[in-house]
Parts: structure tokens; C-alpha cells; sequence
């Protein structure tokens, strides 16, 4: 018997494609600012920071495209939807991302084995417009982080690169005042630690989507326990939790009742969604009712068996 739920509580259609197309041209112009200023200023985390506003400008795009798909209704091809759409929009951005920061980790070892002298008056500056232009993207952008990995994936992009440039302005003030130039390398270095740590976290995730394992935070034997001391149900086997994205997660599996007619079924499975959507936040459930059907299956044998 299948029920489906599709009170979708976390939206993201309040995040405007106005909102985008604002952010882009604000990643396109610091792109533009920081390169130059980086070159001009002989600043390695300034081209950095640069390099990662540019990934930000054709994330941002990949990611709206994919949200504009993701809301496209099922089909007889896509029986599932487009909602995945998004899930491998975030785990490209965050694979790029993690490239990046392997080529920065080069660079700064280069620059840190032969240093150069930097004007921190110029890096000041130019990072002062970075911090200015990504904190606007991030604030348009943060209404649904929280809830899409799409929107996280360019939220973290954003406050990322924000927290650069209030890095690459504190160090071009050490520079200019100090001449500590070797700063500007360990800077780098430490924003692409930054960069590879969160983008690791978001492709972990999205790997597990896409591999249908079931979510992190949800024990599967908890799920069967819940659903086995509900009145009526015998035991519970051929168990399979996955998630659709990170909004949508999927439940399915037979249950072994009492013998009783099948009308009698319908309240038992109103039952069983109504606890998985309240203690697990279940938002698709499929039973298919048994009697005396697998019951030597109805405990876990072993880890990952049901």
C-alpha cells in the first residue's frame, strides 16, 4: 500500500532568479577586481580569492539551472523527478572547488619557497570590495541553505570567500605596515583548507544521496522498532530507507500483520506514516502487508540485513 506525502515544508522558490543574476554580476566584477589587483599588487590570496569568486559565478549558474529542473514534474522517464538535479549540481561545485584548492596549495608553496614583495595597500583595498560584494550574495542567497545542498553548496561559496577577504584584508594590513610577506602563502593556504574541508563534507553527502544510502541522522533499526511495536504488525522485513534529496526522504517495506481484510489494512498504514513522519521525518512511505509472509526475517540478523 503506498501513501504519499507532499507537504514539502522546506521551499526555496522565495530564492528569486533576480537574486541570482544579482550575485553572478557581483562574483563577475570582483572577479575582475581581484585578479587585477592581485596582479598589479603581487598578491597570491588575493588571485585566490579571485579564482574562487570565478568558481562562484558558474556555480551559482550550474546551481539555478538545476533548481529550475529539479521542480519539473515526473514523467514516464523520470519516474522519481528531477529532484536530484540538485544533488549533482552541488557535488560538481564542490568538486571543482576542491580542485581549486589543490592548485592553490601549489601556488602558495611556490611563493612561500620564493617570496615576493606585495603592495598591501592595493590588497587592502580590493579584498575591502570582496568582503562587501560576498556578504550581498550571501544574504540573497541564505534564505534555503539550510535546507537545499544546492543553495548550501553556493551559500558556502559566498560566506566562504566572504571570510577570505576579511582574511586577505587583515594580512594586507600586516604587509603594509610589516612587510610580512610570507603571510600572504600561509593565508592562501589556510583559505583553501577552509575551501576543501566544507566541499568534502557536501560531496560525502551527495554521494550518499546518490548511492540511495539511507540518511546519516536516522538509524534504520530505530525505523524498524518504531514501525514493530505498533498494534497489529507482526514483524517488519525487506527494509529499504533512502533519500530522494535531502528533503524527500523515501521508506519502504513489508509488514507481516494478523490475518484481517485488506480494508482493514488502510488504518495500520495511516499508522505507520504518521509515526515515521513524526519521529523520522519520513516523507514517502510504501507497505505491502503480509500474512505469515517472511516471518523468519522479522529481526536483525546481522548489520545492514533485514
Amino acid at each position: 500500500m503506498d501513501e504519499h506525502n507532499h507537504g514539502h515544508s522546506h521551499d526555496v522558490s522565495n530564492i528569486h532568479g533576480t537574486n541570482f543574476i544579482i550575485t553572478i554580476i557581483l562574483n563577475l566584477f570582483i572577479t575582475t577586481a581581484e585578479i587585477m589587483g592581485g596582479i598589479y599588487s603581487g598578491s597570491l590570496s588575493l588571485i585566490s580569492d579571485a579564482l574562487h569568486n570565478l568558481s562562484d559565478a558558474i556555480a551559482i549558474v550550474l546551481s539555478y539551472v538545476a533548481l529550475v529542473i529539479s521542480k519539473k514534474e515526473n514523467d514516464e522517464q523520470k519516474t522519481f523527478g528531477y529532484k536530484r538535479a540538485g544533488i549533482l549540481a552541488a557535488t560538481l561545485n564542490s568538486t571543482v572547488l576542491i580542485v581549486i584548492s589543490l592548485f592553490l596549495f601549489k601556488e602558495a608553496y611556490i611563493k612561500l619557497i620564493h617570496p615576493t614583495a606585495i603592495n598591501g595597500f592595493v590588497v587592502i583595498w580590493v579584498a575591502l570590495l570582496g568582503l562587501i560584494a560576498n556578504t550581498i550574495g550571501a544574504f540573497l542567497l541564505h534564505s534555503g541553505s539550510a535546507d537545499n545542498m544546492n543553495i548550501k553548496s553556493i551559500y558556502l561559496h559566498l560566506f566562504s570567500d566572504a571570510l577570505s577577504s576579511l582574511g586577505v584584508i587583515i594580512a594586507g594590513i600586516l604587509i603594509y605596515f610589516y612587510q610580512i610577506y610570507w603571510l600572504d602563502s600561509v593565508l592562501t593556504v589556510l583559505i583553501a583548507l577552509y575551501i576543501l574541508k566544507e566541499s568534502f563534507t557536501i560531496v560525502k553527502n551527495a554521494i550518499n544521496i546518490l548511492m540511495q544510502g539511507a540518511p546519516k541522522e536516522i538509524k534504520l533499526s530505530g525505523v524498524v522498532n518504531l514501525i514493530q511495536h505498533i498494534d497489529g504488525v507482526e514483524n517488519v522485513h525487506h527494509v529499504h530507507l533512502w533519500s530522494l534529496d535531502e528533503n524527500n526522504i523515501n521508506f519502504e517495506a513489508h509488514v507481516n500483520v494478523n490475518d484481517m481484510l485488506v480494508s482493514e489494512t488502510k488504518k495500520l498504514n495511516m499508522k505507520i506514516i504518521e509515526e515515521l513522519k513524526e519521529h523520522f521525518e519520513i516523507t514517502h512511505v510504501t507497505i505491502q502487508f503480509e500474512y505469515d509472509g517472511c516471518s523468519n526475517v522479522g529481526i536483525i540478523k546481522k548489520k545492514g540485513s533485514f
